[in-house]
C-alpha cells in the first residue's frame, strides 16, 4: 500500500542545489508539486524513509518536514526545538 507524503523544505544557504532535491523528492513515488518548495508524493516510503532519502540531498542546516497523511505520521529535519516540541505536543491531541 502507497502512503500520501507531503513534503516541505527550505534550503537556507544561498547557491544549494534545488534541482538535487527535487530529484531526491521525484525518486520517492509517483509526485505533483504543489507550491514552490512542497511536494505530494504517493510512495512506499514512511516519513522517517523519505526524510532520510531527501536529507541526503540537503545540507545539515536546511528544513525538511515530512508528513505521511496516510498512517498520520511525521518526520522532520532542522526544525527549532520550539516548532519541534509544539508539533509533538499537538499531534494527537
Amino acid at each position: 500500500m502507497a502512503n500520501n507524503l507531503h513534503i516541505s523544505y527550505d534550503l537556507m544557504a544561498p547557491g544549494q542545489s534545488y534541482q538535487r532535491v527535487i530529484e531526491s523528492i521525484k525518486q520517492l513515488g509517483n509526485w505533483a508539486k504543489v507550491g514552490y518548495s512542497f511536494w505530494y508524493v504517493n510512495s512506499i516510503y514512511t516519513a522517517s524513509q523519505a526524510r532520510d532519502h531527501v536529507m541526503k540531498a540537503m545540507d545539515a542546516g536546511d528544513k525538511l518536514y515530512v508528513v505521511d497523511a496516510t498512517n498520520g505520521a511525521s518526520a522532520w529535519h532542522g526544525l527549532s526545538s520550539e516548532v519541534s516540541t509544539f508539533i509533538l505536543d499537538k499531534w494527537s491531541k
